[in-house]
């Protein structure tokens, strides 16, 4: 067997995530998935109730451990918060969750924030020991810089004083630096989460460029150049290889980041993501 890699170290322990509509996906990707991986079920707004809880039985059941997505400005009143996670303790699937603000411009209900709804102490009502919360490395198109620092801070603190857990889980990078960068200006914060880079699957070159510009990610010729395609060639699929490896070793090289992982945003589907980091894993020598 191969030399263990940092990238392997990095890849250890890592995380995806799937909609609603992706258990007929998820069916295909668990056996190439490790025994307890976390898997994101995201909060849309064209989905139900019963979508999401069904996506989160099927993670269940597959030996997997779901993270429930809760969108603040999706959710109409506290009544149906309640009823959310009532369904989700229910399911057993509640002691992990990720609160995130949410794609409406103007709240539908009483929370115009992820940090709102944690304050609403619901959550740690309902039975949730660790709550995921959203970090933009390379900011975010609609909030200034300072803002979603003290947003950070803030959700960081109400947490530990709640006393449960957290997570940052990083909107998706192209580039290492802007995310070391980051992730050296948390712990000087005094945060000492673990975070979760989120990390593009495999995927088409064109979906890939089509997600970065609409959130905001850095795309340029450069960057991605770096990243492993080309701008000006948009057929074929890309993968993380190049990233994983840069961001491992640089992180085993640096001073101590504390606690970092991998979250794949699965723009290419789950199966072919999970066949990339199961091959990849392989490759660097993790252990099966």
């Amino acid at each position: 067997m191969p030399a263990t890699t940092p990238a392997a170290r990095l890849l250890d322990g890592f995380s995806l995530e799937m909609t609603g509509k992706d258990v007929e996906g998820l069916a295909e990707a668990a056996p190439l998935l490790p025994a307890g991986t976390r898997v994101n079920v995201t909060f849309l707004g064209n989905e139900d109730l019963e979508m999401r809880l069904a996506a989160a039985r099927a993670v269940l059941a597959h030996g997997l451990v779901p993270v429930p997505h809760i969108s603040a400005r999706r959710i109409r009143s506290a009544a149906e918060l309640e009823e959310f996670l009532a369904a989700l303790r229910e399911a057993g699937a509640h002691e992990h969750v990720f609160a995130v603000g949410g794609d409406p411009a103007e709240p539908q209900g009483p929370y115009a924030s992820s940090l709102e709804l944690i304050r609403s102490g619901l959550l740690a009502e309902h039975g949730v020991r660790e709550v995921s919360i959203a970090g933009y490395p390379e900011g975010h198109p609609d909030i200034a810089d300072a803002e979603l620092w003290s947003a950070l801070v803030d959700k960081s603190a109400e947490l530990a004083q709640q006393g449960l857990g957290s997570v940052v889980l990083t909107q998706f990078a192209f580039d290492t630096d802007p995310v070391l960068t980051w992730i050296r200006a948390v712990r000087d914060a005094g945060i000492d989460a673990t975070l979760r880079i989120g990390t593009p699957g495999p995927a088409g070159i064109k979906r890939l460029v089509s997600f970065a510009t609409r959130f905001g990610v850095g795309a340029n010729a450069m960057i991605v150049k770096k990243y492993g395609f080309s701008l000006t060639n948009l057929m074929g699929t890309a993968g993380p290889e190049r990233f994983v490896a840069d961001l491992g070793a640089r992180l085993e090289e640096g001073p101590d980041a504390g606690p970092v992982g991998l979250h794949f945003y699965t723009f290419g589907g789950l199966p072919a993501t999970a066949r990339w980091v199961q091959e990849h894993r392989a490759a660097e020598g993790a252990p099966a």
